[in-house]
């Protein structure tokens, strides 16, 4: 009787180690502490814009919605409307003195759903129009037996997995994000690749409706070459964002110092313009700034010395 005793003394006991153990690494964990209810409120709404994007991207293809758009003209429209407010959070975060751990690493989170996994769904969809399975609409799929659409898949797949990587590496060298008023990044960030892609889109969905459904013309030919190149940019916005090219950050270089009056009234025609033309001056835009850490890289190495170059 006194063994069973002790050797439910010992069940129970060494039972309750792990529980135990599990306790104590509970209570070493950091605590959040307080956070910014502005700033992440418009990270959240980053966040929904990016789930709705997906959702009515899922749509069908003779989905109408406001104005006449398209399902895909909606999404991309939600992804911009996300790109308005990723740009806003880290103001407001800094204004409201803010600026936490914790909303660094949740505003990665959020990137990579709003300019991760949305852009990829919606070129997805795109291209299932035109490289899919004979007889069906359906979004293109891994297992699909077109080989094409396979190829397509695979292009949307690496380019969510390297906006995982360029989102990961940018908390862990910014101590969670948390960069304050930098002037470049390193790598192309993931709005810009997400908005590359969805300025296509964007420009696409315009020219189709201005097409009316006709084929042959000019416009659907302008409309084809834009579904070709979609996933060569695709490929493109993947390599830049997990390289080490520096890209400019626009908002914090060109917006928030003092500029002439020259620089002003730029920015003025170039706003009428998008005004008058505002799919194609965006797509122009978006491209031109995918192109610019390139450009820029190269016509740094061109004017160095030989011995400079040696040394890089």
């Amino acid at each position: 009787m006194r063994l069973r005793d002790e050797d439910t003394a010992y069940e129970s006991t060494s039972s309750s180690k792990p529980l135990r153990s599990a306790v104590a690494g509970i209570r070493n964990l950091h605590r959040i502490g307080p956070t910014g209810v502005w700033p992440t409120l418009f990270t959240l709404g980053n966040l929904i814009a990016g789930f709705s994007a997906i959702y009515f991207a899922a749509k069908p293809l003779d989905y109408e919605g406001p104005w006449g758009w398209s399902s895909l003209t909606v999404a991309g429209a939600l992804v911009l409307i996300g790109m308005f407010l990723d740009s806003v959070d880290g103001s407001v975060a800094r204004l409201t003195n803010a600026v936490t751990n914790f909303g660094g690493m949740l505003d990665a989170v959020v990137d990579m759903v709003t300019f991760g996994v949305a852009p990829a769904f919606i070129i997805l969809n795109l291209m299932s129009q035109y490289v899919g399975a004979e007889g069906t609409i359906a979004i293109i799929s891994p297992d699909t037996g077109h080989s094409l659409g396979k190829l397509c898949w695979a292009i949307a797949a690496i380019y969510v997995s390297c906006a995982a990587l360029r989102l990961a590496r940018f908390a862990v060298e910014t101590n969670g994000g948390q960069l304050g008023d930098h002037l470049f990044f390193r790598g192309l960030p993931t709005p810009g690749a997400a908005g590359s892609l969805v300025g296509l889109v964007l420009l696409h969905e315009h020219l189709m409706k201005l097409s009316g459904g006709e084929s042959g013309t000019i416009i659907t030919w302008i409309a084809g070459l834009i579904v070709i190149i979609i996933p060569i940019m695709s490929l493109v916005t993947s390599l830049t964002m997990v390289s080490v090219i520096p890209y400019r950050h626009l908002t914090n270089q060109y917006l928030r110092v003092r500029r002439s009056f020259g620089y002003t009234a730029r920015v003025i025609m170039l706003l009428c313009l998008m005004l008058w033309f505002f799919q194609e001056t965006l797509a122009v835009i978006f491209f031109a700034y995918v192109l610019s850490g390139p450009i820029a890289l190269l016509n740094d190495r061109s004017r160095m010395l030989p011995g400079e170059a040696e040394d890089l």
